[in-house]
């Protein structure tokens, strides 16, 4: 039988058009020259993202629903939809959303899917909303749930309670909170290092609701100096359709430069900024600048002369091959 579970994204939805509101008007009597605030057109297209996620999951649903349905059917365990069970269900999903939210960012294929939410170089609630359009990616983190006997209408009850939790997150009005709340939750300060691009930030705090799983998977890291958000490699584009697509567009570009087999498939299964080895015995060069021109006046004409550019030479050995190789196309 069915859980009768509320949809709590549904019931949400006036307290998030009530809440960003209250964000733009504080901007609007409050400013902050440091933060980032608010961009009309990427707020727009954060928007856009959140509504058209919401139809393409809806067409993920069918294929997802029936794996978990077979799973399900298949397991002999049960788990009973009771107060307490659901609290420990909360805790779980949570903990398989981090490891989800980490694969997602470790793993480019997977990162193609997750970059979208990282795309805007602007932090606030409206940021929540840019969800991805192929979040297909993201069901086989669960199936140990679903074996577990974690019915599947409760299994998206708690994913969807997860989501609505980080909605409030995404926002830097709101300063740290007090230490206990801090040590234990994913706060706005927390998240905000996990939205930054300093390198130190990079691939941080993954938790959803708690962030007591970084904490114990060494993936944590406090809020020190401001965060600046976006990409290491950011898109200057406000088209959802490329802002839903470009990191797959920028994969199959390397796959179809790469190499080798192995080379195609470390531009798909390893990390977003992974790079082949360079192969024994190939020959690293030094850069070498064109041509200077000089050209001096003399009297009522002028005198050329060309220096020649230095030849060609091996790299010294102290010069490491990973200084000569090309930049990744991808995003970061």
């Amino acid at each position: 039988m069915e859980p009768n579970l509320p949809d709590v994204v549904l019931w949400s939805i006036p307290a998030f058009v009530l809440l960003t509101v209250i964000e733009m008007v504080s901007y609007r009597f409050h400013p902050d020259e440091d933060a980032a605030g608010y961009d009309t057109k990427d707020a727009a297209t954060s928007l856009t993202m959140g509504l058209g996620s919401l139809g393409f999951d809806l067409l993920w649903k069918i294929p997802i629903l029936a794996v978990y349905m077979g799973v399900y059917e298949l397991t002999p365990l049960r788990v009973p939809v009771l107060w307490w069970t659901v609290l420990l269900m909360l805790l779980a999903q949570d903990f398989f959303y981090y490891w989800s939210h980490r694969g997602h960012h470790v793993i480019r294929i997977l990162w193609a899917c997750h970059v979208v939410h990282h795309s805007s170089r602007k932090f606030n609630l409206t940021t929540a909303l840019r969800q991805p359009w192929t979040s297909a990616t993201v069901w086989p983190f669960y199936l140990p749930l679903i074996a577990c006997g974690v019915h599947p209408a409760a299994l998206a009850f708690c994913q969807s309670a997860n989501l609505v939790y980080q909605f409030w997150v995404h926002t830097e009005r709101v300063g740290k909170l007090p230490r206990p709340f801090e040590y234990v939750l994913n706060t706005p300060s927390h998240h905000r290092v996990h939205h930054a691009s300093q390198g130190g930030y990079l691939d941080r705090n993954y938790g959803g609701i708690l962030i007591i799983w970084d904490r114990m998977f060494g993936s944590f890291a406090a809020e020190t100096e401001r965060p600046v958000y976006g990409l290491t490699k950011n898109i200057a584009t406000h088209n959802p359709l490329r802002v839903a697509t470009h990191e797959y567009a920028a994969i199959a570009r390397d796959v179809r430069a790469a190499g080798s087999w192995s080379e195609r498939a470390g531009r798909v299964f390893r990390g977003p900024g992974w790079q082949p080895a360079p192969r024994p015995g190939a020959e690293a060069a030094v850069p070498v600048p064109a041509p200077v021109s000089v050209e001096a006046a003399a009297g009522p004409a002028s005198v050329r002369v060309d220096v020649p550019a230095p030849v060609r030479a091996e790299a010294p050995a102290s010069v490491p091959a990973a200084a000569h190789a090309p930049a990744p196309e991808h995003t970061r």
